[in-house]
């Protein structure tokens, strides 16, 4: 499998503060989440990843090319960052295409694609307004645009719905969607909305203090672990989990549920638990979580090892 982005030791430090520690991953080809709390190191990672950060030490690469030297990756990425960077005395068509040419297009195909992604993203007759009149839907929608025009192999999405009301977050999400789902083309979307990532990615890499704490497809980390089973009860839990830790049963709590040892004949000791402790069994069966319990629960696992 072709890797997308590559890093050994990536660090960047602002002073006393390391926002990217020791970093080494690697990421495959494909529809990549990058999540994390905030200050997990997301924006700091991606910046550096497009040379627009120096690292302090480590190396990385993506598409093949080296960081150090950002402007043969950003030639080949699309960067749609978190906050508001559009010039707004230009008109939406004027931007894009002024971003195309930047990009390295030829005036006239700079203008040609500026009128196709603008139509693909939804902004017909306002093109020709400056962006200044435009609402936060419209903007985002330009910003997306922008990292269109020249048709990248790479797509970075950072925080691609903030601001957005509901309506306007689905579109943007449909639109993300769309570009993923297309032949030939990588995204990596950083949000804090897991939602938007579980529904859009394959691939997830987990951040927290600058370090991935996890990494892998999405399905096969939401599925957990084969040899433990998931217990959720209606009741007085903390009294079922003493009630199966005094049966002798290899059991533990977690923030997706009660989590005991596959053997033979647990099922029988786990309802014998609930009858005890006057709890009611709701689910027993293989760990399926969403990704933000898979986050909560990796976060807290993390916080709990320093």
């Amino acid at each position: 499998m072709t890797e997308l982005v590559e890093t050994k030791g990536l660090t960047k430090a602002f002073g006393e503060v390391r926002a990217v520690d020791d970093l080494t991953v690697s990421i495959p080809e494909g529809a990549i989440g990058l999540v994390g709390p905030n200050g997990a190191g997301k924006t700091t990672f991606l910046r550096l990843l497009l040379g627009l950060l120096r690292p302090s030490q480590g190396t990385g690469r993506v598409l093949g090319y080296g960081i150090e030297d950002g402007i043969p990756v950003r030639e080949r990425t699309g960067y749609m960052p978190e906050h508001d960077c559009l010039l707004t005395d230009m008109t939406g068509i004027g931007l894009v295409s002024y971003m195309g040419r930047v990009s390295g297009l030829d005036p006239g195909t700079a203008m040609s694609r500026a009128h196709d992604v603008l139509q693909f993203v939804g902004v017909d007759e306002e093109r020709y307004r400056k962006i200044a009149e435009f609402s936060t839907g419209m903007r985002q929608k330009v910003k997306l645009a922008q990292a269109m025009v020249h048709d990248p192999q790479l797509y970075i999405f950072d925080e691609p719905t903030t601001g957005l009301d509901p309506r306007g977050r689905s579109e943007m999400l449909g639109l993300v969607g769309k570009i993923a789902g297309s032949g030939g083309r990588n995204v990596i979307l950083s949000s804090h909305l897991l939602p938007d990532v579980e529904s859009i990615c394959k691939y997830v890499v987990i951040l927290d203090g600058g370090h991935q704490i996890a990494a892998g497809p999405l399905a096969k980390l939401l599925t957990g672990a084969q040899d433990r089973l998931r217990i959720d009860v209606r009741g007085d839990r903390g009294a079922f989990l003493a009630a199966l830790q005094e049966a002798g049963v290899d059991s533990e709590a977690g923030p997706t549920g009660i989590h005991v040892a596959r053997k033979e004949g647990v099922e029988s000791d786990v309802f014998r638990a609930a009858k005890a402790s006057g709890t009611e069994v709701r689910y027993m069966g293989v760990e399926i979580r969403s990704l933000e319990e898979l986050f909560l629960e990796l976060v807290e696992r993390n916080a709990g090892g320093r």
